[in-house]
């Protein structure tokens, strides 16, 4: 606040704002993995109005937009990236057996459980689609 940074204060009000309502519909306190839970919430509420504001042609909203997500992430666990994620995959395929493309659901959602909090579902989508269709090219 001393500093003036207008845009960090009022995006950090509003996530302390969403916490506190998830605490009040649960009638309880939350613990470190509920809050990031709500970060996360408010961090995919950013991504989808970015993508909105894009394409409605509003680029000074969807800047502003941008600039809350950077900030809402300086909080979150680093996301693991598609090179990370993919001997993950392959492991849990492997493990699962013979698989093609239309066992994704399967695959995604054990990748899911073991990587939970700290991979996007659509980067993990995307790899477990990419292994499952060389295997079944193979």
């Amino acid at each position: 606040m001393k500093a003036q940074e207008v845009l960090r204060r009022d995006t950090l009000r509003l996530a302390l704002s969403a916490i506190h309502n998830e605490e009040v519909a649960k009638r309880a306190a939350l613990d470190d993995a509920a809050v990031e839970a709500v970060l996360r919430k408010q961090t995919k509420m950013r991504r989808e109005s970015i993508e909105a504001f894009d394409k409605g042609d509003r680029p000074e909203l969807a800047a502003k937009e941008r600039a809350e997500l950077l900030i809402l992430e300086g909080y979150l666990p680093q996301q693991l990236g598609a090179d990370a994620i993919r001997p993950v995959v392959e492991r849990v395929v492997s493990e699962l057996g013979e698989l093609g493309p239309k066992d994704q659901g399967k695959v995604m959602q054990k990748v899911m459980a073991e990587l939970k909090g700290r991979a996007e579902g659509g980067t993990v989508a995307a790899v477990v689609g990419a292994v499952l269709k060389e295997r079944a090219q193979a």
